[in-house]
């Protein structure tokens, strides 16, 4: 055991970590190593690999960095986290840009780069530091609103999406818009911005049903299921079906076999099938414990910046969450999109422990910091107090 009277490094970290979020961070991680043991085989045996546990032992590959990265980046101040994001975010826009021009294109996409022989999705990396940089905006224009915050925040949106539109990725345009329209909220924007806003994405929307032709479809098919091909989805919801509460039981699913993404995009439906409802209802509450806690922590924060900051990150990971498991359910169009910390993939994973250690970092218990209203009442005290003190006796003549 760390004792608290210990001054290290990694005592001072212990004992102001939130520990309940780093369990439930650990536990989600756990339970992808379970379920890619039990969802990655098939897959395997599809694709031809001999291995059988080829994507298991990869992502546990993964899982080391990532909880490297998670560890370390936890251990910094929110003004190395600043530094950091800013750093990482121009590196990561550059490579989504690049994306445009030599990325491979997959199935009309290009969103992916090869790096040393790894391939890796650089708008995963961008979104959490694209998070830090537009809190740290809003924080800035309410600190001191002669700073035009908002309007330097507003161009960082326009930054962010233009790339991602043009890849396309309009699953994570998405995602991006809804975080930083959350951030906005935060920050107290006046109802014409709501409207605006809205009406923008309202727009957006629109235009791509009307020009993108794999929105169109997936929109068309989640609205009529017999305009089109939904043999993904069908699946899914007959893998809830046959676990019903307690699951087939481990390694005993059917329909992962031929369920497409089973290790990835669809994963929540094989722990569906083979540990039932339980399992799922369990994994949601993960989720939900882990982003309602943040927000309570953002909430009783007094640093502005820490507070949209911790807020953005929280909302990041919760609407991840949400999209994956509503698309597996059927509740949404169906769009590629990881569940955090289950499904299988090395960008995903790194990039989703990059967020959630300067989540952890920004949840750490710091001294309080007395604000300059604070420091005149207690001076204004001070004063009161000496001038009602009595006078110092004088000293008898000798």
């Amino acid at each position: 055991m760390i004792s608290r009277a210990e001054r290290t490094v990694v005592g001072e970290w212990w004992w102001t970590i939130d520990r309940l979020l780093l369990g439930a961070l650990a536990a989600l991680m756990i339970i992808g190593i379970v379920l890619a043991l039990a969802a990655s085989p098939p897959v395997a045996a599809r694709l031809g690999i001999a291995d059988p546990f080829h994507f298991v032992h990869r992502q546990v590959t993964y899982l080391v960095p990532a909880l490297i990265v998670l560890i370390a980046t936890s251990f910094l101040s929110p003004r190395n986290i600043r530094r950091l994001s800013l750093v990482l975010f121009l590196i990561f826009l550059g490579l989504v840009c690049a994306t445009l021009v030599i990325g491979p294109e997959v199935k009309g996409a290009r969103r992916w780069l090869t790096l040393a022989g790894v391939t890796v999705q650089p708008s995963e990396f961008l979104k959490p530091s694209f998070v830090i940089i537009a809190a740290w905006l809003f924080s800035e224009s309410v600190r001191r609103p002669e700073m035009p915050g908002q309007f330097f925040a507003i161009a960082l949106l326009a930054m962010v999406l233009t790339p991602l539109v043009m890849q396309p990725d309009f699953g994570q345009t998405m995602l991006v818009s809804l975080v930083w329209g959350s951030l906005f909220f935060l920050a107290g924007l006046r109802m014409i911005w709501v409207i605006g806003l809205g009406g923008i994405g309202a727009t957006g929307l629109l235009i791509a049903y009307a020009l993108v032709p794999h929105v169109t479809q997936r929109i068309d098919r989640f609205l009529d299921p017999d305009s089109g091909d939904t043999y993904q989805i069908d699946l899914a919801i007959d893998s809830f079906m046959n676990g019903g509460w307690l699951g087939q039981g481990p390694g005993e699913g059917t329909f992962k076999n031929v369920l497409p993404d089973g290790h990835t995009d669809f994963i929540f439906a094989v722990a569906g099938e083979e540990f039932g409802a339980i399992l799922c209802m369990i994994i949601a509450s993960l989720f939900a414990f882990i982003v309602l806690r943040a927000l309570l922590r953002a909430m009783n924060d007094e640093d502005p910046f820490v507070r949209f900051a911790v807020a953005g990150l929280a909302i990041l990971f919760g609407l991840q969450s949400c999209i994956n498991m509503m698309v597996n359910l059927h509740m949404m169009p169906a769009k590629g999109m990881t569940l955090p910390f289950v499904s299988y993939g090395g960008s995903s994973l790194l990039s989703l422990a990059y967020g959630m250690g300067m989540l952890l970092a920004l949840t750490r218990r710091r001294p309080r910091m007395a604000t300059l209203a604070e420091l005149e009442r207690l001076g204004t005290r001070l004063g009161t107090r000496k001038a009602a003190s009595p006078a110092m006796p004088l000293a008898r003549a000798g």
